[in-house]
């Protein structure tokens, strides 16, 4: 009933920018906090940047001051802006979004597919 769609990923050269889009559709009542998590191969899954309904953000200390968070309400999508991409940076990015279907449910965790982006010369 909700479905997280992301895009934007692909090939870029370190120094290389990227945006990431994440759309949220389906019955969706409330979306509370927003965010960006990567994993990266052999590596476990981590948070990468977050936003809360109030815009309030987190950024993991490896992305701060490259990687800029935000979210249009509107259209129920949070975006990911990424600039001076490194090769570390290389990873399958996720969104994620706490959302209430209906003004009584608790909120639940969604999940979008994943999205690529690899940083190689």
């Amino acid at each position: 009933q909700v479905q997280l769609v992301e895009s934007g990923g692909g090939l870029v050269q370190p120094g290389g920018s990227l945006r990431l889009s994440c759309a949220a559709s389906g019955r969706i009542y409330k979306i509370n906090g927003m965010g960006w998590y990567r994993q990266a191969p052999g590596k476990e899954r981590e948070l990468v940047a977050s936003i809360t309904s109030g815009s309030t953000t987190s950024y993991a200390d490896s992305v701060k001051g490259r990687f800029t968070i935000s979210r249009d309400n509107a259209m129920n999508t949070v975006y990911l802006l990424m600039n001076s991409l490194k090769p570390e940076d290389t990873a399958v990015y996720y969104c994620n979004a706490e959302i209430l279907t209906t003004a009584w449910a608790v909120g639940f965790g969604y999940w979008g597919q994943g999205t690529q982006v690899t940083v190689s010369s």
